[in-house]
């Protein structure tokens, strides 16, 4: 009996590791500087089944490691853009961007060029 139980304590954990189906992605996503990327990342890692979110100043690619079934990269794209940044997929809503500190002001030249 205690066999069997094992055995299928085994099965039931086994099959809920299956299922978990972790995925690897990027997306781009607009910003400027370090503060940008420190809320890229932190809005990103905050969200259920979000596991690695690596953004890059200097290719506005935003690496993701991500649980399908808790997420889709369509969810993490609007929520990036809920707090000020445009992705490829959504904008961010005006008063979004402008509640972005001003040195993140990434639609505006002379901010992307002061971080040249």
């Amino acid at each position: 009996m205690k066999k069997l139980l094992l055995m299928m304590t085994f099965l039931v954990t086994a099959m809920s590791l299956a299922q978990s189906k972790s995925a690897k992605a990027s997306i781009e996503v607009d910003g400027v500087c370090g503060m940008c990327k420190a809320r890229i990342e932190k809005t990103a890692i905050k969200m259920s089944g979000v596991k690695s979110a690596q953004w890059s100043i200097a290719t506005h690619e935003l690496a993701l490691i991500f649980d399908e079934n808790k997420t889709s990269l369509d969810s993490i794209a609007k929520t990036i853009a809920g707090v000020g940044h445009d992705t490829r997929a959504y904008k961010a809503p005006d008063e979004a961007y402008e509640k972005v500190n001003p040195c993140c002001k990434y639609r505006d030249d002379e901010v992307v060029k002061a971080h040249q």
